[in-house]
This record gives C-alpha cells, structure tokens and sequence, in this order.
C-alpha cells in the first residue's frame, strides 16, 4: 500500500441553492445515498480528539473511506486539517466533500467501481 494520500478534485456547485445547502442536507443525503448502495456511513465523533472527519463510509467489498462535509463555502478548520494529514500519513483514504455536487460525484466515483478495496 502507497502512503501517497489520495487526492481527489471534484467539480463546484450548478446552483446557488446547492452553493447555499445546509451542512446537515447534505450529510443527510450522502447517508442515504451510500445506504442504497448496500454501505455503512457512521457518524464519526471521538471523544477527546477534536477534528475528525464527520463520517467513516464502509464501502462493500471492505473499503473504507473517511469524509469531511462542508458547505460549498465552508472551510477546514486548523484542527481539521491536521487530523485529516494524521489519519492520510496512515495510508487511509479522506475525502474533503464540500456541497451537495461534490458529494454527488463522490456517489459517481463509488458507482463506478473507482473505490477499490485497500
């Protein structure tokens, strides 16, 4: 396994109204979506450890993905960033998803077969 974390780019918001969703909206709707899909999405919360993604996806056939949700103008807080760098220095796959068109073509890349198992 690589310890090159993986970076992925995914595309802006088409509306204004995505550009302006709720955080929640779009936690709700990445839930759903991966649960159709035959997977799990945890909420991750660690007590005592500040800035963990909000959500541990575990994909069919094993693979594991960890996501931050943020509003298409949401940002990374400090503390964010540095655990993000932790658990990708690991070799785990974190995604920053920021509005509901990024999450959308996260979906995509998991229909696709994109998301392999580690």
């Amino acid at each position: 396994m690589s310890n090159t974390p993986n970076v992925y780019v995914y595309t802006r918001a088409r509306t204004r109204e995505e550009a302006k969703m709720k955080e929640s909206v779009i936690e709700a709707r990445l839930v759903r979506e991966v649960k159709k899909r035959g997977g799990l999405c945890y909420k991750f919360t660690s007590p005592g450890t500040a800035g963990v993604p909000d959500r541990i996806i575990i994909l069919p056939g094993g693979r594991v993905v960890f996501v931050e949700l943020k509003t298409e103008i949401g940002r990374l807080a400090k503390i964010q960033k540095r655990q993000i760098d932790e658990i990708r220095t690991r070799g785990a796959d974190v995604r920053i998803l920021k509005g509901l068109d990024q999450v959308l073509e996260f979906l995509k890349e998991v229909d696709s077969g994109g998301i392999q198992t580690a």
